[in-house]
């Protein structure tokens, strides 16, 4: 099962996450998100990570921006994947060669087949909770019965909503090939807990 913090702000919380067990980092580039980080600032962190445990993947979340835009920011900040979060036509992913996969809100509907284009160590899609007004990060608990049929086919990340208290659950009936948290391991707003983060973990291993 892999394990995707996401929102990660400082290089305090990315070594925590790391610390808890997390195998995938993310960090935030749509500046209206409370975890919105700035490219410099990714930079620094992963620069201060350096090469970092084997296996830790660190991943940049995207919203509506150009092929060339995501190639730039994920050789700046040395990121291994774009997370694509907005309304993404499919020729982009076959544009970033396997560098990316799409984050569907709520149901993927009948186009899932055009985004399915991941490459090695990297799910071919991340379900997410339906939050009109939001794109993420809401604590909304994403549709799990829809997200199992998804994870049937596809290797996908399960995020929305997901909490140390409910997790082990999200895990045992949607299967999927990772979760990814963000809000249900924080004490605030874009302010991550290392406890929570290390209860997060352990409870995905029990649900195993």
């Amino acid at each position: 099962m892999h394990i995707k913090i996401c929102g990660l702000k400082t290089l305090d919380e990315a070594l925590a996450a790391i610390d808890a067990g997390a195998d995938y980092l993310g960090f935030n580039f749509h500046p209206p998100s409370p975890r919105y980080l700035s490219p410099e600032a990714c930079a620094q962190i992963t620069s201060r990570l350096g090469a970092g445990p084997r296996g830790v993947k660190t991943v940049g979340i995207f919203v509506n921006e150009t092929p060339e835009q995501v190639r730039s920011l994920l050789s700046a900040c040395g990121l291994d994947l774009a997370q694509l979060h907005g309304e993404e036509p499919p020729e982009i992913f076959q544009a970033l060669g396997g560098r990316a996969y799409k984050a569907f809100r709520g149901a993927a509907g009948q186009a899932v087949e055009a985004y399915a284009s991941a490459g090695p160590g990297a799910p071919a899609f991340l379900v997410d909770a339906c939050a009109p007004k939001a794109l993420g990060g809401t604590g909304q608990v994403a549709d799990w019965p829809a997200a199992r049929a998804l994870a049937a086919e596809y290797p996908i990340f399960l995020a929305g909503g997901l909490t140390p208290e409910n997790v082990a659950e999200a895990v045992a009936q949607v299967r999927p090939w990772g979760v990814d948290v963000a809000s249900g391991v924080e004490s605030a707003p874009g302010r991550k807990d290392p406890q929570k983060m290390k209860d997060f973990v352990g409870a995905v291993t029990r649900g195993l």
